[in-house]
């Protein structure tokens, strides 16, 4: 040991005698300077205007512009300089030949060399910390665990870069052509993961070997086992195959066996990375505070719950959106979406099936009109360097599974060993890929039994199936619409009271929103008898219907008045409230407490006047209502395009506070039935879940969502407890920051000047 610490020391002092080591210094804190200060002046401006809302910690060091990310962008630039002439300079200058002669064994001197690095890269990281220390002391509650985490993951990419440049030192006794040599590995094992991908195996030698985006769950706080152990077999194998080649100096071998040897050592690091990458045998620990790696508790239990095998096969339709094609050597990068769940259930199998048929793609039909079906399918494979033969024909693939429910569209189906199975879609927005509650939904599905919300027809009620202005089919059935119920829980299904004797007890809630013409008695008293057994149930009335929806109401001791709510702003219709949630109806619908503390309002174009007692049986509360004053119940305007509305208080106009949403409970054996009633049908339509006005801070998808969670009893959908971030104050000031940028961008610099400086003059002296 004491030899190789001697050679560490003795490469240091040469390391630092050259002017590289300083530059690499200076150059290196001058970027880390500029990167800290850019994000510390763009937090303490967001701070100026409101409190910040993100761990200070991980947007300094992980976010987009943290430190980590961006300095080991330029790192494959610095590390090549610094180990070109570990070994090339040896045999240079013919050194190496003192080195074979003298009692030091191959080992020693590489792993003398390779320490020097390794202290190096110590330097480069205190220079990481003395601006992260800067931070810790002007941010209470600083995520510590996180920054740790992050220079495990930038201290083990720096020592990579080493290992893979002495050993490039090691082939040549020219310098440059070391560098270069070093780039181009770097570079090469950057790219590598794209090589075999779709080929069984090879692919998944070939996604392990890449080193890019590797240190990326490190520096975010993760710690995976197969991260650090990637890091350490390439270190090791680097290192290795350095002391082979030196060993080499000393000892003749046949080419032939000694590419044996070289060979024999790569197949073993692999298979060893292969086998390090295997689900079943990582490790984790989140070492960040607000564990953002990490599934949350809700979707953990769910998790718990999931015993035995699953298989998640996704159905890939060649046909459909191009956004939506995930071709074999997509595979890895597409699994990566589940990490998170694999970390919790490694069983998880991941599946492809590749086929085709129509999925009513109308660019592909307009680009190729007088092609067929096959034809087309053929030209999509070719362009995109498929083989057909690899996809199933619609004949196949409806043999396989029925996916016309779907419309042929990208899904993914889930399945348990047991046999229960749930879909999980892609959505037409931002972010495409279903979202941790999406993902955890459609899992809970497969544990417990969905929540069947039907929706009364045959009287003019809204309709699920339709996409027009006033219909429902957004927020029910509509498959590309992430908040949709079908894709947060719910089975959601149409319902005919006319064809049927009784409604079915598989009932969860039963929605009957806007009826248009009367129900019959025996009608009527399905729906009795559907609320005298505790159904819940979702009841929307409209003005002017007061006659066809109080037969409904009567049993709940709620009554739909003559005469249409409104509200007159001089910038919207008079019949447009603008609605505010009230305390007592919000203890109740508990949903809604962070809308009602977040002053959120909803929109509700044309609102009837309800009146109840509690003579039912069921406690009443108001969850909306319009505020105290503008609000009046209009008796006389019908026109609300082309007329104006006017309080008139002999027609019996009273300006006062009215209830639009009411949520009734009552205690039916061992359940509470839960009924919601709104004044309102169009304020969960189609057009008005898209509306978009100015100034109006509108909420009615959350009314939607938080109405549903009640009702199924806080089963669904989702809501999904974040940990809250405790670093979010920044006790700096715009003023103090002139002195941080003269200390980090000047001083700190200057002092490595200061220092090469010192050591030239030394020299010259000598």
């Amino acid at each position: 040991m004491r030899k190789i610490l001697k050679i560490a020391a003795t490469e240091l002092c040469t390391l630092f005698y050259s002017p590289i080591a300083w530059l690499i210094l200076i150059i290196f804190t001058v970027q880390a300077g500029m990167q800290y200060v850019k994000v510390i002046d763009i937090m303490l401006m967001q701070q100026f205007s409101r409190p910040l809302w993100y761990s200070i910690a991980k947007e300094l060091l992980t976010g987009a512009w943290g430190i980590f990310p961006n300095m080991l962008g330029h790192l494959y630039l610095y590390i090549p300089l610094l180990t070109m002439g570990l070994m090339s300079r040896e045999f240079s200058s013919g050194s190496i030949k003192l080195l074979y002669s003298s009692p030091v064994s191959s080992f020693q001197i590489i792993f003398g060399k390779y320490l020097s690095m390794m202290v190096y890269a110590l330097i480069l990281v205190a220079i990481v910390l003395v601006f992260v220390g800067f931070t810790i002391l002007h941010v209470p509650h600083f995520d510590i665990s996180l920054l740790l985490s992050g220079i495990l993951g930038f201290y083990l990419v720096v020592c990579a870069y080493a290992a893979i440049g002495l050993f490039m030192s090691c082939l040549t006794s020219y310098q440059v052509v070391a560098a270069v040599a070093t780039l181009a590995v770097l570079t090469f094992l950057n790219y590598v993961g794209n090589i075999g991908q779709g080929i069984p195996f090879v692919q998944d030698i070939t996604y392990w070997l890449s080193i890019f985006g590797r240190s990326d769950q490190l520096i975010d706080g993760l710690i995976c086992s197969e991260d650090v152990l990637y890091f350490l077999i390439v270190i090791a194998l680097f290192v290795t195959l350095s002391v082979m080649k030196i060993q080499a100096g000393k000892t003749k071998r046949t080419k032939s066996v000694a590419a044996m040897r070289y060979g024999g050592v790569a197949v073993v690091a692999m298979l060893l990375g292969y086998i390090t990458s295997r689900p079943g045998l990582m490790c984790y620990y989140d070492a960040s505070s607000i564990k953002v790696n990490s599934l949350t508790a809700e979707s953990q239990e769910i998790m718990k719950q999931l015993d035995g095998g699953m298989t998640i096969t996704t159905y890939v339709n060649l046909l459909d959106d191009e956004r939506n094609l995930i071709f074999p050597a997509m595979a890895n990068s597409d699994k990566a979406k589940f990490k998170k769940y694999i970390r919790f259930k490694p069983e998880i199998e991941m599946k492809y099936v590749y086929y085709y048929a129509d999925a009513g793609n109308e660019a592909l039909n307009e680009l190729y009109p007088n092609l067929d079906l096959k034809q087309k399918a053929w030209r999509v494979a070719t362009l995109n360097g498929q083989n057909i033969e690899r996809f199933l024909t619609p004949e196949e693939i409806d043999k396989q599974i029925d996916l016309s429910g779907e419309e042929y569209r990208f899904v993914r189906q889930i399945e348990r060993a047991s046999g229960e199975k749930a879909f999980l879609r892609i959505f037409e927005d931002g972010s495409r890929d279903p979202r941790e509650a999406e993902l955890s939904a459609a899992m809970k599905r497969l544990v417990m039994k969905s929540p069947k919300v039907y929706f009364l027809t045959g009287h003019g009620e809204r309709d699920i199936n339709k996409a027009g202005d006033k219909d429902y089919r957004s927020f029910t059935k509509d498959r590309s619409f992430r908040y949709a119920l079908i894709n947060n829980g719910f089975d959601v299904v149409s319902l005919s009271l006319a064809e049927i004797p009784v409604i079915p007890e598989e009932v969860s809630v039963l929605v009957i929103a806007d009826v248009q013409s009367p129900l019959s008695e025996d009608e009527l008293q399905k729906i009795d008898q559907y609320i005298g057994r505790g159904g819940n149930l979702v009841i929307a009335g409209e003005p002017g219907t007061s006659g066809v929806m109080n037969p409904i109401t009567r049993p709940l001791g709620v009554r739909f008045e003559q005469g249409t709510l409104v509200q007159p702003t001089g910038s919207y219709a008079d019949d447009l409230l603008i609605c505010r949630f009230v305390e007592p109806g919000v203890n109740v619908m508990t949903a809604y407490r962070g809308l009602f503390r977040n002053n959120y309002v909803i929109t509700m174009p044309g609102t009837a006047v309800m009146s109840y007692d509690t003579t039912a049986g069921f406690r009443v509360a108001p969850v909306l209502s319009t505020y105290d004053k503008g609000s009046w119940n209009e008796l006389e305007t019908v026109n609300f395009t082309d007329e104006k509305a006017v309080l008139n208080v002999r027609a019996g106009e009273v300006e006062q506070t009215y209830p639009t949403l009411l949520a009734l409970t009552r205690q039916v054996g061992d359940r509470e039935q839960r009924v919601v009633v709104l004044g309102d049908a169009d304020c969960m339509s189609n057009a008005e879940l898209l509306m978009n006005r100015r100034g109006v801070r509108a909420a009615n998808f959350n009314l939607i969502t938080g109405m549903f969670r009640w009702l199924s009893y806080e089963e669904f959908p989702l809501v999904l407890s974040a940990i809250s971030p405790q670093d979010k104050v920044l006790e700096l000031t715009k003023d103090s920051m002139t002195w941080v940028r003269v200390g980090l961008l000047w001083v700190l610099p200057g002092l490595f000047v200061l220092g090469y400086i010192g050591i030239w003059l030394k020299r010259r002296r000598r």
